[in-house]
């Protein structure tokens, strides 16, 4: 993959001051201004844009060069009718959204309010608990080699392309992360890639066999219940709004001739999009205080190497759907 900074924000009310040209293709058109100055005092929504150069034309579709953006300059935001209403519409039209705090929130009590918000205006499902004692909140740090499973999130090595929780039945259909310590040493750089753009050259038969029940997915070993350690189901799930697709090289494995050329054919998709239509977001586009949200179906998204011990994100989960028709297996 490319290894594209993401270095700048907009200003969409700089943008009112000037007159309109052809070049600007939507809202989220106005002067560049290094993403590492902060104090803002804009209450509309901004995006992250990737700018025009003649090094990034060649690496990025117009598809692709944008995340809506909001700020939040307080915990009350969390609860403003109309700041949820904005994460809503966010989160359905574009399935991904960046919020910048202005505030301290070491808990995290914004995004854990925001997801209560959602579920009260909106009909969002709420967070699943990981555990007794973690509850909605998994915190995405290093964890020590000496533990027996550690999941790949929580080590400091790449974490190649996927969508969430995957191997259940009813997978989050949202997520998000709080970055409370980035990478201070250049890595661990999200990276994210459309769904609709991966699937744009697989045949419809293909993705008619990707719908299907005729895939195997393993639970990875951290997060096994039970005796439960594979569902089989379908890897794509279309319906008249949206289509999503649930990802995880390592676990899956195709049941059936057509579902094992189906796969390969989506194998075949990304790896010439991984080239030429991911964006990139480096610790500059999400510093200490930023949250990413993203509709975890129509987004993968990968992670390179970790190269700070301290770089500590905080992930929740929400709104888990039935994905399609499975069967458990032990």
């Amino acid at each position: 993959m490319s290894d594209i900074r993401v270095p700048s924000i907009v200003l969409p009310d700089e943008a009112a001051n000037r007159p309109p040209s052809q070049s600007d293709a939507s809202e989220c058109t106005a002067r560049h201004i290094p993403i590492h100055k902060r104090h803002r005092t804009h209450a509309s929504p901004k995006c992250v844009v990737l700018p025009q150069t003649r090094d990034s034309q060649q690496f990025f579709s117009k598809d692709v060069l944008d995340i809506p953006e909001l700020d939040a300059h307080n915990i009350v935001s969390s609860k403003d009718t109309g700041h949820v209403r904005q994460v809503h519409h966010h989160l359905e039209d574009r399935g991904a959204l960046k919020v910048n705090l202005g505030f301290p929130d070491p808990n995290s009590d914004y995004l854990q309010q925001l997801v209560l918000s959602l579920h009260g205006h909106y009909g969002h499902g709420l967070p699943f608990s990981h555990s007794s004692s973690r509850g909605w909140f998994w915190d995405v740090r290093p964890q020590p080699e000496t533990l027996e499973h550690r999941a790949i999130s929580e080590t400091m090595g790449h974490f190649p392309w996927h969508t969430d929780s995957c191997y259940e039945t009813e997978p989050a259909r949202f997520f998000a992360l709080h970055v409370l310590q980035h990478d201070r040493f250049g890595g661990g750089t999200l990276s994210l890639l459309s769904v609709d753009l991966l699937l744009r050259s697989i045949p419809s038969s293909a993705k008619l066999a990707l719908s299907k029940p005729e895939f195997r997915l393993a639970v990875p070993m951290e997060f096994r219940k039970g005796e439960q350690n594979a569902i089989i189901g379908n890897l794509l799930s279309m319906d008249s709004t949206y289509t999503r697709l649930r990802f995880r090289e390592d676990i899956v494995t195709p049941l059936s001739a057509r579902a094992d050329a189906a796969f390969h054919e989506l194998l075949h998709s990304l790896a010439q999009q991984k080239t030429t239509n991911v964006q990139h977001l480096r610790s500059e586009a999400l510093p200490q205080g930023s949250i990413i949200l993203l509709d975890n179906g129509r987004w993968l998204h990968s992670r390179n190497h970790v190269r700070d011990h301290k770089r500590h994100l905080r992930r929740v989960r929400w709104d888990a759907r039935p994905f399609g028709k499975h069967v458990s297996i032990a």
